[in-house]
């Protein structure tokens, strides 16, 4: 598949390698496996580029094998350095004369190979950089590794980043774009489809399109052939964030992936009452949840849900996971009947989350979520709110649009301008979203 999209941050990428000519320049790429930052990074502009893979070696082994790509690049003897130190001095002093930038990829991993590494980059940075002209760009998969490296201040490379680039899936219109390329005649179907299982993750949506899978009977099909990446794709992505500590995690994850949101319905699922440190961690620390409230509420336990905010592992988790037992007993035709039977249902959760991030994407609404009651009767699917042009548009989502009962709407309105006082004298619109508007 050709690269797609990633405009703004290979600008951005770009204007950093020029100020690197004028003093040395750090880079952090953060994000969720899969999500391009290795093919972002190599796309920098600079003709004199090192790419650094800190495999699982030993300090000694891997800096001969970064001394030999730094010679082959370079065109210049190295030597044999022992230590990584010893190389990025060396880097950045021959960069004051000779500018190049400077790629270290899976960089959390020097954690295992040897933690030292940090405070000495950081004293070298920090003594070098205003005559340097190397253009250093880290970046690494593990996300909760990366977010302490750099965001804790009591670690030696705090604050050392001058740009802290986060990645994000590709956007709806970007997803629609790259189908429509492959599959120009793509249903609204088709399109749910490969919103719902890859989210937009450019790695997961290469695999489909290189692989032709460009409609949902093909997509679907392919999650579950033998040998699919996508069997034990969650897996391998989270049991290193989650470390031996990782069954609670998944367990939580698999309960929010069936419909359990709020956390007494977790709790009770999972038959304990103590799940509130996980929910905070996988919120706050590992960046895979997020707390919703009802539109306009202030913190308020009783309303409190949670949700996955990984489209791809919402769908692991809801089908791969959840039935394990398949996949070890190799009854992978018997999974993909699962996946057949309850799609429909599982996408029609798939495309609330798709309007929602279709409307957040235009940048033009102020607010934008969902209402509650308490009692959990009175349910809004979407609302979207521009405070500055006085504008709420009031949404059911259905898959299809005959099912829109527009006396409920108004009726569930209703209850929501009693409960937000904040809507009361905004211009009200109800409307309904379905496959048709994908």
């Amino acid at each position: 598949m050709i690269f797609y999209d990633r405009i703004n941050e290979l600008d951005l990428i770009n204007k950093v390698l020029e100020r690197s000519r004028s003093e040395a320049q750090m880079t952090v790429l953060m994000g969720r496996r899969r999500i391009g930052k290795t093919e972002l990074a190599r796309r920098c502009n600079d003709k004199t580029l090192l790419y650094f893979f800190v495999a699982r070696k030993t300090e000694s082994l891997l800096c001969q094998d970064f001394a030999q790509e730094a010679e082959e690049r370079l065109g210049i003897p190295i030597g044999w350095p022992t230590s990584f130190s010893e190389l990025f001095r060396y880097l950045l002093v021959y960069a004051e004369t000779h500018p190049l930038t400077l790629v270290i990829d899976e960089f959390q991993e020097f954690q295992r190979v040897n933690p030292s590494i940090f405070s000495e980059m950081q004293r070298d940075w920090d003594l070098h950089k205003q005559k340097s002209h190397i253009n250093l760009i880290i970046s690494g998969s593990v996300f909760s590794l990366m977010k302490r490296i750099f965001e804790d201040a009591k670690e030696p490379l705090f604050g050392r980043a001058n740009q802290m680039l986060h990645l994000k899936p590709f956007t709806t219109e970007v997803l629609k774009q790259i189908l429509a390329d492959h599959n120009p005649n793509h249903t609204p179907d088709d399109m749910l489809t490969l919103f719902a299982v890859t989210g937009g993750v450019p790695w997961y949506v290469s695999l489909l399109m290189d692989n032709g899978k460009t409609n949902k009977d093909s997509i679907l099909s392919y999650m579950t052939e033998e040998n699919s990446p996508f069997i034990n794709e969650g897996k391998n992505i989270l049991i290193e964030e989650f470390g031996n500590d990782y069954a609670m995690h998944f367990s939580i994850l698999t309960c929010l992936s069936g419909g359990q949101l709020t956390r007494g319905e977790i709790e009770a699922k999972l038959g304990t009452t103590n799940i509130g440190s996980y929910l905070a961690r996988l919120e706050n620390y590992y960046n895979l949840i997020e707390k919703r409230l009802p539109i306009f509420a202030k913190e308020n336990e009783k309303k409190v849900r949670y949700a996955l905010n990984d489209r791809f592992l919402d769908f692991w988790f809801r089908f791969f996971y959840k039935y394990q037992s398949y996949v070890a007993n190799n009854a992978l035709s018997q999974l993909a009947r699962i996946i057949e039977r309850d799609f429909d249902t599982y996408s029609g959760f798939a495309l609330e989350r798709y309007f929602e991030q279709k409307l957040r994407e235009k940048g033009y609404y102020t607010r934008i979520g969902k209402f509650w009651d308490r009692k959990g009767t009175n349910e809004i699917d979407l609302i979207a709110i521009n405070e500055i042009d006085g504008i709420a548009e009031i949404y059911e989502i259905k898959r299809d649009r005959q099912r829109y009962d527009e006396k409920a709407l108004k009726e569930k309105t209703e209850v929501l301008l009693q409960n937000c006082k904040e809507l009361r004298g905004i211009d009200i619109r109800l409307g309904v979203l379905s496959m048709e508007d994908l």
